[in-house]
């Protein structure tokens, strides 16, 4: 009983994350449920992909055509580039292998414009997931791999309603309401679908369910004091192509 009880702690930390998993888009070391347990930026040493360039002031709408220089720092929230009506897919490649994603712009526009124009200008790619917790969520999204990275702006929220989570669902990352940036988690296992509803739901894994997932929750580590960090491998994003339909 008493490990239920810790297991639950710990998963309470990470939510806070996924605080950590999930608080991600701002502060890993924020506990947003106020409970004892808090989850701290420290991750191991990881080849991410730093380099890119900054926006200044308005940011545009990026190509469409995957041409776009990379840009990992932005002054301003993009406008909506996406189009109303239109169906959104993300093909994520990684070194465990390639899922495809199915984007709800319906019930989080907001999410899935972010998503959207963030892997148009490559946001992701070479990016590294800075913490894995089997069964749980595989958390990505931080350049910097530090738990901390964000786009250098957030955005409100648009919860689901309790019990939507299912294994494959993508979410976004906060530190609090309305703070999402660029981190997003991937629920790897059941214990990840039972988080509560505070954290943007804004897609499903459509395609890799049975294959990519459960590579990267291979990878886990499975030490509770650790929360994840880091996996026992490193989890690369190698680039996140958006097809519109």
């Amino acid at each position: 009983m008493r490990k239920n009880i810790i297991r639950i702690l710990v998963v309470l930390g990470i939510i806070v994350g996924v605080g950590g998993i999930i608080a991600v888009s701002g502060d890993d070391a924020t506990d947003t449920n106020s409970t004892d347990t808090t989850i701290t930026s420290d991750t191991a040493a990881a080849s991410t992909n730093t380099s890119g360039r900054t926006i200044t002031g308005e940011t545009p709408c990026p190509a469409t055509d995957g041409s776009e220089e990379r840009a990992v720092s932005f002054e301003q929230a993009p406008p909506t580039c996406i189009t109303e009506g239109a169906v959104y897919t993300a093909v994520v490649t990684t070194n465990k292998g390639e899922f495809a994603i199915v984007l709800d712009a319906e019930k989080a526009p907001l999410a899935v414009n972010n998503f959207v124009t963030l892997a148009r200008y490559k946001y992701f790619d070479g990016t590294v997931c800075h913490r894995a917790i089997p069964g749980f969520v595989v958390q990505c999204g931080d350049p910097t791999a530090s738990g901390s990275g964000d786009p250098g702006y957030s955005f409100a929220d648009e919860l689901p309603q309790a019990g939507e989570y299912v294994i494959g669902s993508i979410a976004m990352a906060n530190s609090g309401p309305n703070t999402n940036g660029s981190q997003f988690f991937i629920i790897t296992g059941s214990e990840g679908a039972q988080l509560p509803p505070n954290y943007t739901l804004f897609g499903q894994v459509s395609d890799g369910l049975e294959t990519t997932v459960p590579a990267l929750d291979a990878a886990a580590n499975p030490d509770p004091a650790a929360n994840g960090v880091p996996p026992l491998e490193e989890l690369q994003i190698i680039s996140v192509v958006i097809a519109e339909s």
